[in-house]
């Protein structure tokens, strides 16, 4: 009898195709939480706060640098004169803030004093606003009257030639002097630049 033919060898099992997708699928989902979970991270869904611009440099007519101050005090009395000190022994302030800016126009340099007046309530604040208004009243010092910012030059911020601006922003009252270098001399145009110095109180608030 002649001999058998050996059977084949076993060959390897067939693949589970189906199998096979459902593991390659279940693999790429994990992929792809694992790159939300990691894009979520990197990139946190709440914004960041926008940094906030000072404003007396972004609005306005005039670009103005600080130079001095701010100089901080609740003794209003004590950085006052004429009646202006006389209304704060009555109606003690709560917070004083002073500063000095320089800006120019024209070929012509300015100094401005900045001042922001904390009283009690607006209707302290606008009692201070009306009486300083008025000539002859005193007013609360400037840095340069009482000797804090002195230079070549340095114009006196309560001469006769001075520009005035105020205003009441809440409790607030906010005080503008403002004069050229040089004894140089344009009403207009300093009037001008004091009032547009009143924006310059949102950079001393305390």
């Amino acid at each position: 009898m002649p001999p058998q033919p050996r059977p084949p060898a076993p060959g390897p099992p067939a693949r589970d195709t189906r199998s096979l997708l459902l593991r390659g699928a279940g693999l790429v989902a994990i992929a792809v939480v694992a790159g939300l979970l990691w894009f979520l991270i990197r990139h946190d869904s709440t914004p960041d706060e926008p940094v906030a611009q000072p404003p007396s440099q972004s609005t306005g007519a005039y670009q103005f640098t600080k130079v001095a101050g701010p100089e901080r005090s609740d003794d209003c009395p004590a950085t006052s004169y004429g009646k202006t000190k006389e209304f704060f022994q009555d109606n003690p302030c709560q917070s004083l803030v002073r500063a000095l800016y320089t800006t120019e126009t024209g070929g012509q340099k300015a100094l401005v004093s900045v001042v922001v007046v904390g009283m009690p309530d607006s209707s302290k604040a606008k009692a201070l606003k009306a009486l300083t208004e008025q000539d002859g009243t005193g007013n609360v010092t400037d840095l340069v009257r009482d000797k804090t910012f002195a230079g070549t030059g340095t114009p006196s911020l309560s001469g006769k030639n001075s520009a005035y601006a105020s205003k009441v922003d809440g409790t607030n009252t906010v005080i503008v002097l403002a004069d050229f270098y040089e004894k140089h001399t344009d009403k207009a145009l300093i009037e001008k630049i004091a009032d547009d110095a009143l924006r310059l109180s949102a950079d001393l608030h305390s």
